[in-house]
This record gives structure tokens, C-alpha cells and sequence, in this order.
């Protein structure tokens, strides 16, 4: 176990902490308002009209991705029901605006690069991880993205020695229920209790509060501000604010 400080915050007897993944070991604005922005285009192709709704529920205005919109922290379930939504509203069936919505989403997928490619990790997140490895914390990535995607990351980028576990989110199972949350957990042996939350958005601190951990450390170097993150333990912006204190 170790004692991790936050600016003011003091959390002892941390055996385990979570990192989300986009947008906090991530940087994954640029790709991802990319894929939202050709998504919204090839439904567009066909429902003329819905692109600039659409891109507004994804959370893209202009060249910014919004880090609390659904493109940012949602699972591709839930972009596909959202953007489905939108097509139903014009009179089609459900099936019939579900099933375009997935052809487009497929589509949008083949004619963009490899995630992984061009979403590496922050500047100074290595030495951090590798830092907090040595103390003797147990470190782990809970993502909001698919298990796939969140292995490709982790293996393009070498991570995989640093994460005991690994989980994406499913329909089942994701982002922000505790049942993902203790999943993680009880795979690793650790109390919720003496874990912490790393993350960039309402939905890690949201899981954070219902997994019972000890804390959420809210980031802002992924583009979120300290408002959204003001129900977090703590926030902070630079990664050497995350200290060892005692192991």
C-alpha cells in the first residue's frame, strides 16, 4: 500500500489506481473528432440534413471535441443509439435507422487510420506510470472504448507491462456502474476502498463514487476544464501532482 497526494489531497493506503484511457493516458481529441465529423457525413449522405445535429450530440463544434460530449465519454453502443435517434426522427423505422446508423459507423471505420496510430499517450505519462509501478501501486486502464481498442493502445504504445488489467467497456458492462468497477477489482484481490480514479470527465468520477473508492483525481492536460471536473476529489494538471509519499 501507498499514501498518494494531490495538491491537498492525501489518500493512505492505496493499493490500486484506475486510469481512464482517451483523453487521460490518451490523447485522442484530434482522432476522435475526426471519426465523429466522417460519421456524421455518411449518414448525412443519405438522411440530408442531420449532419450538424448530429455532430452537436457527439459533442464537435468546429475543431473542438467537448471531453464531456458523447463522442468523448461515450461507448459506441451508445453514439450508435444516439445517432440512430436522430434518423428515426425524420420517420424512419428503428431497425431501419439502427441498421444505417451501423453501416455508416463500419464505413466511417474503414476509410480512418488505425486508432492507436494517432492517439499515443500524453507527453510525461510513461514516467508517471513507471514511477507509480516502483512505489508498489497496481496500476489499471478502464475505458469507455471497446476491449479491443483498448488492448491495440496499450500494445502499440509498450503499456501493457505497467496495467495488472485492462477492461473496455461493453453493453453489458462499462462506464459508470460500479459492477465495472468491482469487476476490476475483485479480479485484482483489492479493496474499493484503497483504490483511486484517474480520469477526465464526470463519468470516471461518477464510477469512482458508486465503485466506493477512496477518491477521484480529475485531469485537465486531455482538454477538460476544472469546472467539469469540480466534483472531483481533486483536480489537477500536471502529472508530477500526483506524488508518492510513503509505500
Amino acid at each position: 500500500m501507498v499514501t498518494i497526494r494531490c495538491r491537498d489531497a492525501v489518500f493512505p493506503s492505496i493499493q490500486a489506481i484506475f486510469f481512464d484511457k482517451d483523453g487521460t493516458l490518451a490523447d485522442s481529441a484530434n482522432f476522435l473528432r475526426e471519426l465523429a465529423q466522417r460519421r456524421s457525413r455518411l449518414i448525412d449522405a443519405q438522411i440530408p440534413g442531420v449532419q450538424e445535429p448530429m455532430l452537436m450530440a457527439f459533442g464537435v463544434e468546429g475543431d473542438r471535441l467537448d471531453p464531456s460530449g458523447l463522442m468523448a465519454l461515450g461507448t459506441r453502443y451508445e453514439n450508435e443509439i444516439a445517432a440512430a435517434a436522430y434518423v428515426a426522427e425524420t420517420g424512419r423505422g428503428w431497425i431501419e435507422s439502427l441498421t444505417l446508423v451501423q453501416a455508416s459507423f463500419r464505413e466511417a471505420d474503414q476509410t480512418l487510420p488505425r486508432k492507436a496510430d494517432h492517439t499515443p499517450p500524453f507527453a510525461g505519462m510513461v514516467p508517471l506510470l513507471q514511477r507509480l509501478q516502483q512505489s508498489g501501486v497496481t496500476l489499471g486502464v478502464l475505458s469507455a472504448d471497446s476491449p479491443a481498442l483498448v488492448d491495440d493502445f496499450l500494445k502499440r504504445y509498450d503499456l501493457e507491462e505497467y496495467m495488472a488489467i485492462a477492461l473496455g467497456s461493453t453493453e453489458q458492462l462499462r462506464k459508470p456502474q460500479a459492477e465495472f468497477y468491482h469487476s476490476a477489482c475483485e479480479h485484482l484481490g483489492v479493496d474499493p476502498a484503497a483504490t483511486l480514479v484517474v480520469g477526465d470527465s464526470q463519468s470516471d468520477i461518477l464510477m469512482a463514487k458508486y465503485g466506493g473508492a477512496a477518491g477521484c483525481i480529475g485531469v485537465t492536460w486531455g482538454g477538460a476544464s476544472p469546472f467539469q471536473l469540480a466534483s472531483a476529489t481533486v483536480c489537477i494538471d500536471q502529472m508530477d501532482q500526483i506524488d508518492v509519499l510513503a509505500t
